[in-house]
């Protein structure tokens, strides 16, 4: 079936976003937007009102008629409708989860991972070894009343007592789901399978009980697809079901509602797979940061719950410490007054800056939000835990080993952020410095936003499995991602070792693509700015002796890069960066990077 036309929303907690896509000649593009305030509380309580209001947007915009009275009118005939309608959803408080491992750093680590990889945000993790005592465990259960229950452990054909003593633990929680009352709550069995017929003779009656393959089959093995599919299966029959208005809405998608953190996931993992890269994604909303990454092939999600830039600020500050955030801003300001204007934000969290001072304080606390997050999520991206590896002489000496990171700056090649303070920073250069002073990448990363967060409808279209419609939703979704969602702000060049102040450590010879060739030096502490188109641009990168730009110490690189709408930055301020200690120095410090990118416009005058 030839795609002409796609409409696709997606119902955020305060937002519904609806965004038009269509073929024009050989490719799709992104034509118009429009969005209205989520309905899934009272006075509606129907989450379709908000669909429908956002698309009447959408539809006044692009002059074309999209609605029938209460319905969207597919397939498109003449100029009339749309070929498919899709969507996604985070209304309601999202996908909400508990896991079950027996041993909390590996089954129940897996579990989590499944769980995240799914889009859920998980409320607890319970395993045999955490710690806490039988009828704390059950009494968490009951508090805490998920959405559903991922319940893992043990290798196939290996003890079967620990995971089944658990499933006992939730049959005498009885627990009760959050939304609907005439039904039974969702578990989901992904462990032993010798321990199969227990766990139904347990769970069966009191639950509604799903079996699938075990989650680590063996040690050496982490098999998430089944539970993840399965979690969003069940995320569609019974959380969405319960939902006010959305079994009208499922009757209208031509592809299942997936939870909004599930489908930017997919689209990130996609995105990676088939570029061969390593990727990083950060969402940072009001009450939580979400950060997705793909390295070794490896795709990884987490959600900091309490790090968020509106309902959480006030985590942020309590977390990372007044100083910290203050190390960020470049201007002289009394400690008091920038702790009241934080308690502001928290009072009143859907303001939005008003001067350049509210500006430059919302950024600072947003790198100390992303800084935080993204440890987090390094500590959980981990290698397999529990699994023998061999080791060698050389091993001896490296101090890596199961449970080590996967995430490695030198490694990544794309960077994308989004959510309001990234994606709608009134300058692109305030976005890249949040970028690349929370993240601290290494070598050569290119950097990018999402221009207006169409990641999740894009990532639910790629995902669209109708055989008739597969090919041209995928295509279209990510065209759409390469030329309407991303904004490239160019690349990011660190190199990575010690030197002495004022010392050269990289030499850039760059072609541009008028032809022209530059020369740039980097020396310690600073940064340089170089404006350059999204283009391929060739690149010969001289590293000092002692220095690391991705090959070795002094191995140089030959390559191609790219600049973007900020360019090319060359960051030679060190890995960890050291501000100085006292605040006039710290703050000069601050302004001469500033005025490098022309951030803010106080300091260009």
């Amino acid at each position: 079936m030839e795609l002409k036309s796609i409409l696709a929303t997606d119902c955020g907690s305060t937002t519904t976003k609806a965004i038009l896509i269509e073929k024009v000649g050989d490719e799709y593009r992104l034509k118009f937007r429009g969005e209205a305030p989520t309905t899934v509380e009272a006075p509606f309580e129907d989450v379709t009102k908000g669909v429908l209001n956002a698309v009447m947007e959408v539809e006044e915009l692009s002059d074309r008629k999209l609605l029938d009275g209460d319905d969207i009118i597919t397939p498109q005939k003449g100029d009339i409708g749309v070929d498919i309608y899709v969507s996604t959803s985070s209304a309601g408080g999202g996908l909400q989860m508990m896991v079950a491992g027996v041993v909390k750093a590996m089954t129940g680590e897996s579990a989590e991972r499944a769980a995240l990889g799914a889009g859920s945000i998980v409320m607890d993790v319970m395993a045999s070894n955490d710690g806490r005592k039988p009828h704390e465990k059950i009494s968490r259960i009951r508090q805490l009343r998920p959405d559903m229950i991922l319940l893992s452990g043990g290798i196939d054909g290996g003890t079967i007592s620990h995971v089944v003593e658990l499933s006992e633990m939730i049959k005498a929680a009885n627990p009760r789901p959050r939304l609907g009352t005439g039904y039974k709550l969702p578990v989901i069995y992904a462990g032993n399978n010798e321990a199969q017929d227990d766990i139904r003779n347990t769970l069966g009656e009191s639950t509604d009980l799903t079996i699938v393959e075990n989650i680590r089959p063996v040690l050496e093995v982490e098999n998430l697809g089944p539970s993840r599919d399965k979690i969003h299966d069940l995320f569609m029959e019974h959380v969405m079901a319960q939902a006010p208005g959305y079994k009208k809405l499922m009757g209208w998608t031509d592809a299942p509602i997936m939870p909004t953190p599930g489908a930017v996931g997919s689209l990130i993992e996609m995105i990676a797979r088939d570029e061969n890269i390593s990727v990083v994604g950060v969402d940072i909303g009001g009450a939580t940061t979400d950060i997705f990454s793909v390295f070794q092939g490896v795709f990884n999600r987490t959600v900091s719950a309490n790090l968020g830039m509106s309902y959480s600020v006030c985590n942020v500050l309590a977390e990372t410490g007044m100083d910290n955030v203050l190390r960020w801003v470049p201007i002289d300001i009394d400690r008091a007054e920038l702790n009241n204007r934080i308690g502001n934000k928290m009072i009143r969290p859907t303001t939005v800056p008003q001067s350049l001072q509210e500006l430059i304080i919302e950024q600072a606390i947003a790198r100390e939000a992303l800084r935080l997050s993204f440890i987090q999520h390094k500590e959980f991206a981990v290698a397999l835990k529990g699994v023998q590896t061999e080791r060698t002489i050389s091993d001896a000496f490296d101090q890596s080993e199961s449970g080590a990171t996967l995430v490695n700056m030198m490694e990544l090649d794309l960077l994308v952020g989004s959510g309001g303070v990234l994606s709608h920073a009134p300058r692109r250069a305030q976005a890249a410095r949040m970028l690349v002073d929370a993240f601290m990448p290494t070598g050569i990363t290119q950097l990018a936003v999402d221009s207006i967060f169409m990641m999740p409808q894009l990532g639910v279209l790629a995902n669209i499995d109708k055989k008739d419609l597969k090919n041209n939703a995928r295509k279209a979704a990510v065209e759409v991602f390469k030329k309407d969602c991303l904004i490239r702000l160019g690349t990011c060049i660190a190199p990575v070792g010690k030197s002495k102040p004022g010392k050269t450590i990289l030499t850039l010879e760059l072609t541009l693509p008028d032809g022209n060739a530059i020369k740039h030096e980097l020396k310690t502490g600073e940064l340089i700015k170089i404006d350059a188109p999204y283009k391929p641009m060739k690149a010969k990168l001289t590293p000092a002796r002692n220095m690391d730009i991705g090959a070795g110490k002094g191995e140089v690189i030959n390559t191609k890069i790219y600049g973007g709408q900020v360019g090319i930055l060359l960051d030679g301020r060190g890995r960890p960066l050291e501000l100085p200690e006292v605040d006039s120095e710290r703050i000069a410090k601050l302004q001469e990077w500033s005025k490098v990118v022309n951030e803010y416009p106080d300091f260009n005058n």
